[in-house]
């Protein structure tokens, strides 16, 4: 169960001013840089789950269930944006992928079925 510390998150809803200067902000940023920063900070929190952090209390951060949801998430962005961001971009996302992906086989006490990974309904199987 989630502490009120680890991951809650206030709303605090925008004046009218705000909400038009974020409109602008993000109508001035490129899709490609809008898919490949969703997709680095998937990477980084499975990272975190998988207990890659490089912090003293890496051990106690991990979570196998929160990791393999990221993963998948991780992978059907990228499969689906490889095809609009082109191999210069998707390449190293799927590598990273391919890693969190190799890294989570080697944390489970239980391994997946090949092709049963986290994932791996979008990416095949990772050997």
């Amino acid at each position: 169960m989630s502490t009120p510390d680890s991951n809650s998150h206030v709303f605090e809803p925008a004046g009218p001013g705000e909400v038009s200067q974020q409109i602008r902000d993000i109508s001035e940023v490129p899709a490609i840089e809008v898919i490949t920063t969703a997709a680095v900070h998937l990477m980084s929190a499975a990272a975190v789950k998988l207990g890659l952090a490089a912090e003293d209390n890496a051990e106690e951060l991990k979570d196998l269930d929160e990791a393999r949801k990221l993963i998948t998430a991780l992978a059907g962005l990228v499969t689906a944006a490889a095809p609009e961001i082109g191999s210069q971009h998707a390449g190293p996302l799927r590598d990273g992928l391919r890693s969190l992906q190799l890294a989570f086989r080697e944390e489970s006490l239980i391994p997946d079925a090949p092709g049963k990974g986290p994932g791996e309904k979008y990416t095949g199987a990772v050997n």
